[in-house]
């Protein structure tokens, strides 16, 4: 059983619900009746109505029992409207309302109020445009500052072990974090590593140097986001600067690193100091290393919300809503914190 296969496993039969904002693209509605037909999820596609007509014209499959909603003439939307509004100091009911209509706006509202489990959307826009309306509606954890991206990676052989599953973060959305922004992206993957993985995580922070074998700004950047991590989360087994290999292959870490590591040799969270080493090494891993990148989902919010590529394929978005989901059903609090107005 491939890993998706068994986070399939997880969810299937628990009814929960997923928002597709983009139910303007037949690959939306695709992805959508695999879902209901596969019993992996309650979809709910947003869109107006000649477009949704026009993508299941288009994709040559119909919506029959699965809701739709037109966001314009939703009877949620100004109760939504008004959340917003609350939520977001300074703008005015009218102004809020002018912006949930939005579909990704309107899409996390339902997140934000309970009345839907997860979002997942991005094949029509771009990434930015997600997390600005995950920000303003969803919002963040609590202790978490920045967002971030990872990819799940799935590498078929590694040191003989089978299908090997690590974190790696960030891949992409912060270009070049600072140290805060850098121990933001470690404790998220932490937590993402928990629910992905069901494994205790184990934060490698990565750099080309391992314990000041190596000196420069980014070497000084990646130690003091290790202090900032280790302060704000003291329990979490998070140890570096390690290079990659120090992190993951236990022979080297045995020679590189001196003294006692609960990361060193057996990381399964690799946390890269920037975007291009990040996005360089997940694409050389899935491809020199035959391993399976799902993602990049995003982390550090509140509530459950992913981004797709806009070369997202049908499956590649049923996989995407499944490992969102599997997160959801891991800790169930996907439901409201603050009841929304009723309407």
């Amino acid at each position: 059983m491939d890993i998706v296969s068994s986070f399939k496993e997880k969810i299937i039969g628990r009814n929960l619900s997923v928002v597709l904002p983009e139910g303007r693209d037949e690959r939306v509605i695709q992805a959508a009746l695999r879902l209901r037909n596969e019993d992996l999820a309650q979809p709910i596609v947003l869109g107006k109505d000649e477009q949704l007509e026009a993508a299941i014209e288009k994709a040559g499959v119909g919506l029959d029992g699965i809701q739709t909603i037109n966001p314009k003439e939703s009877d949620r939307l100004d109760a939504y409207a008004e959340r917003y509004s609350r939520q977001r100091e300074g703008i005015e009911v009218t102004i809020a309302r002018r912006i949930v209509v939005k579909p990704l706006f309107y899409a996390g509202m339902m997140v934000a109020c309970g009345d839907a489990d997860a979002v997942v959307g991005g094949v029509a826009g771009a990434t930015a445009t997600v997390i600005q309306a995950g920000v303003l509606t969803i919002g963040l954890t609590p202790t978490i500052e920045a967002p971030s991206g990872f990819f799940l990676m799935v590498v078929p052989d590694f040191l003989g072990e089978k299908d090997k599953p690590f974190i790696y973060a960030d891949c992409a959305i912060n270009i070049d974090p600072t140290a805060e922004q850098l121990a933001d992206i470690a404790l998220a993957s932490a937590e993402s590593a928990r629910r992905i993985l069901g494994q205790e995580a184990r934060v490698a922070m990565l750099s080309f140097s391992t314990k000041a074998s190596a000196s420069g700004p980014s070497v000084e950047k990646v130690r003091q986001a290790l202090e900032m991590a280790r302060a704000r989360e003291p329990n979490l087994a998070i140890d570096g600067e390690f290079q990659a290999d120090s992190a993951i292959v236990p022979r080297v870490a045995a020679k590189k690193v001196k003294g006692e590591s609960a990361v060193a040799g057996k990381a399964n969270v690799l946390v890269f100091p920037d975007l291009d080493s990040g996005n360089i090494a997940y694409k050389l891993t899935q491809y020199m290393a035959g391993a399976q990148a799902i993602g990049p989902l995003l982390q550090g919010f509140a509530r459950p919300i992913t981004d797709l590529s806009r070369g997202a394929t049908v499956d590649d978005i049923v996989s995407a809503v499944v490992l969102t989901l599997a997160q959801v059903e891991t800790r169930h609090e996907a439901r409201r914190t603050e009841p929304c107005p009723t309407g």
